[in-house]
């Protein structure tokens, strides 16, 4: 726990200190920072698939241990477009909407590389090319 509050506390020294910033050398406002997986996650899936990956029991199914993402094709689909009616996931019916997500291709494959690589799942990456040649197919 200890470790932890030294990580909070070294983080809130680095965002009121403008920590890698190169502002002051160059007049130039920093380069926004490329979102990770987990703050794609965070925005995005989080309210409904929680921050554990487990859904919500009989509402959202769960991306923890999901056999729904045996074929990365299904989850590229899923998140471009979106669905409306059962799906079943490890065994359990849900029945649900999920809103096509507005997000870049390169943003789709680094959330679900993170999902893919957390929550209990086996890991592998998805590329920006994967989602490119679904989102073609639409």
């Amino acid at each position: 726990m200890k470790n932890a509050s030294v990580v909070v506390a070294s983080l809130l020294v680095c965002l009121f200190s403008s920590c890698g910033s190169d502002q002051g050398t160059t007049g130039a406002p920093a380069k926004p920072k490329v979102a990770t997986g987990e703050d794609i996650y965070k925005k995005t899936c989080i309210a409904c698939h929680q921050a554990n990956g487990e859904g919500l029991p009989n509402t959202f199914p769960p991306l923890a241990k999901s056999d729904y993402l045996a074929k990365k094709e299904n989850a590229i689909h899923q998140v471009l477009k979106g669905s409306s009616g059962e799906i079943v996931v490890n065994g359990k019916k849900f029945n649900s909407t999920m809103p096509p997500q507005t997000l870049s291709d390169e943003e789709i494959a680094t959330v679900l590389t993170y999902v893919y690589s957390s929550f209990g799942n086996t890991g592998g990456t998805v590329t920006t090319d994967e989602v490119k040649q679904v989102r073609g197919k639409l």
